[in-house]
């Protein structure tokens, strides 16, 4: 929204600042260019503040930023005020990268990607309708609502200030909700205390229907609450805090571990992407905005030389781009996961990459139409085979690049340089079909800035053919991962609720080492069987085995690591790690973790 807001606008408000109208697509390049350019320039920096200090307050960080940011943007009375007030912005917001990251931990599982990450495509289309809609509606209030603002003074020293306000009002609720409701998603910290979550909770509160249903709420937690996601306390995802595992995830990941050859491909394909998808984007707005051209034998000779646009004003812009994002939310909510689970991630990719070229090569021909329905009606029906290879080509690029990943806790970082190196691209991109525009029109020949894009969209197209579908990022991301797989774990996890006679008690080392004394001493003999987990009073234990799926339970009270326990058929494994954990009522986690030996 904060982008797709500016388009329908962008061009008079450039125009009002005294630039030349055969100007106009150059600067509004160049004004798209360096927000694009200042977000590469911070986005590693933002990705590795968020491997560091966490998603969650780096994206309330950023919203906050773009809101206060927004608003200055709104009372541009000049072109440099314009183009210093959008490389803040672009400095001050790396969220893309980072949301991408969290989607990427919050569902590890292959198969569940394709619905997953069709979610950050479908706000996107939430955006595109929401945003060019107010942002044309809007715009120079004065002339549009005379009877309401006619005679603001303000509006009328800052026409485009308003859908600015209005975006500063989406911003400011975006950031409360994810300051009350947005879980961390970080290992390091997603188990630190969050007094926006307690606040959020309790605000929440009078809402339920019932302490019932409430409770039944606090005890079937997420996946950041519940480990019940993933394997249980695997060693590599809490080991021990002097343990050499333990320094390797705090360090941080080198170049070697980021750039592998299949994420370099597909970061080279996400730029390319980046740049003609948002390039088009882009020069569309001033294209719509161009006065149409009159076809005569001297400023027209087909197929090449014409110039003309479809001479629409802002209001009109937007509503052509709410048509697009409305249908771009159908295809996404419809098309893409089936396709991608029918056809595949990759090959589904590659068709979109096939389609940009076609595209952009058709958009400038339209212009010549002179029936008017003919006209937007084949427009539009070009609009929306571009909003299916947008919707298609980025969700398929963002998880081809993540299962490149060779290791989670480089996700955030991979992430920031995607960000980053696609920035790059969507600075070049506008600026470099903006001044095509200008050099376009000059000459009569308004194709220039749609072939070099189609030409851009095909070199583009070829890394693609090179990609490789990788199995996803896994846990330890080191070399160390193909070490002994088929090594057993025995966890001890307890669930900690609270005793009926006095505060939750944690079961001790010393308890622990005991009992996995006697079940290493068992595991001499071949017969010797263990349990899958027991309830104790108020403690839950679990015993886990890799090589067993589901864990048996048994509700039969018994002291913990009895040595009734071996009635259960499970073979004793070998050298055991315990680990032992206790989450409190406010969602705060106590570890303790202890390595056995034989």
């Amino acid at each position: 929204m904060a982008l797709t807001s500016v388009f329908p606008y962008l061009p008079e408000m450039i125009a009002s600042f005294g630039v030349e109208k055969t100007e106009v697509a150059r600067w509004a390049g160049i004004t798209g260019s360096i927000f694009s350019l200042s977000q590469s320039a911070t986005a590693v920096a933002w990705g590795r503040a968020s491997d560091k200090f966490g998603r969650k307050p780096i994206i309330l960080i950023g919203l906050l930023c773009t809101m206060v940011g927004f608003f200055v943007w709104g009372m541009s009375t000049s072109l440099p005020m314009a183009l210093t007030v959008r490389a803040l912005l672009g400095a001050t917001n790396g969220n893309v990268g980072i949301i991408r990251t969290m989607v990427a931990e919050m569902v590890p599982e292959k198969v569940l990607q394709p619905k997953a990450f069709s979610l950050m495509p479908l706000v996107w289309s939430i955006g595109s309708v929401f945003g060019p809609a107010f942002g044309g509606f809007f715009a120079n209030p004065v002339e549009h609502f005379p009877a309401l603002f006619g005679d603001s003074v303000f509006f009328k020293k800052y026409p485009f200030a308003l859908p600015n306000i209005v975006a500063c009002g989406v911003f400011f609720i975006s950031a409360m909700t994810g300051l009350l409701f947005l879980k961390e998603t970080l290992e390091s910290k997603r188990h630190h205390r969050d007094w926006g979550l307690v606040l959020g909770e309790k605000l929440k509160h009078p809402f339920r229907r019932s302490k019932r249903a409430h409770h039944h709420r606090q005890h079937r937690r997420s996946f950041v609450d519940d480990e019940a996601q993933a394997p249980l306390l695997s060693e590599h995802e809490h080991d021990s805090p002097g343990s050499a595992a333990h320094v390797a995830h705090l360090a941080p990941p080198t170049h070697a571990e980021i750039f592998t050859k299949q994420t370099v491909i597909n970061l080279v394909s996400y730029t390319f992407l980046a740049l003609h998808s948002v390039a088009y984007d882009q020069v569309l707005p001033v294209f719509l905005n161009y006065p149409r051209q009159v076809p005569d034998a001297h400023n027209t000779h087909l197929p090449f030389k014409f110039s003309g646009g479809f001479g629409l004003a802002s209001d009109r812009i937007g509503s052509i781009f709410t048509i697009y994002g409305v249908a771009c939310g159908i295809i996404q909510f419809f098309l893409f996961p089936p396709l991608c689970t029918r056809f595949g991630v990759l090959n589904c990719f590659r068709v979109a990459t096939l389609t940009f070229p076609v595209v952009y090569l058709v958009t400038p021909y339209t212009a010549l139409i002179q029936d008017d329905t003919l006209r937007y009606t084949i427009f539009l029906s070009i609009m929306l085979v571009k909003g299916f290879a947008v919707i298609i080509g980025f969700p398929c690029t963002t998880i081809l690049l993540t299962n490149s990943a060779s290791s989670v806790r480089i996700l955030g970082t991979l992430n920031g340089f995607a960000t980053s190196f696609s920035g790059l691209g969507r600075a070049l991109g506008p600026a470099m079909t903006g001044a095509m525009f200008s050099i376009g029109v000059k000459r009569g020949y308004i194709i220039m800035p749609w072939w070099l894009l189609s030409a851009v969209a095909l070199v583009g197209a070829i890394p693609s053919w090179f990609i490789v579908e990788g199995d996803g990022p896994s846990g330890r991301g080191t070399d160390s991962d193909d070490e002994d797989d088929d090594e057993e774990e025995l966890t001890v996890e307890e669930d900690f609720l609270p005793a009926a006679d006095g505060p939750e008690t944690l079961l001790s080392l010393e308890e622990a080492e005991d009992g996995i004394q006697r079940r290493s001493n068992a595991s001499e003999d071949p017969d010797a069987v263990l349990p899958s987990n027991k309830t104790c009073g108020n403690r839950r234990l679990e015993l886990k085995d890799p090589e067993f799926d589901d864990p048996a339970t048994d509700s039969d009270s018994c002291p913990p690591l009895c040595p009734e326990l071996k009635n259960s058929p499970r073979r004793a494994p070998q050298p055991a790690q315990v680990r032992m954990r206790r989450m409190s009522t406010t969602g705060q986690v106590i570890e303790h973790s202890k390595d056995d030996v034989d």
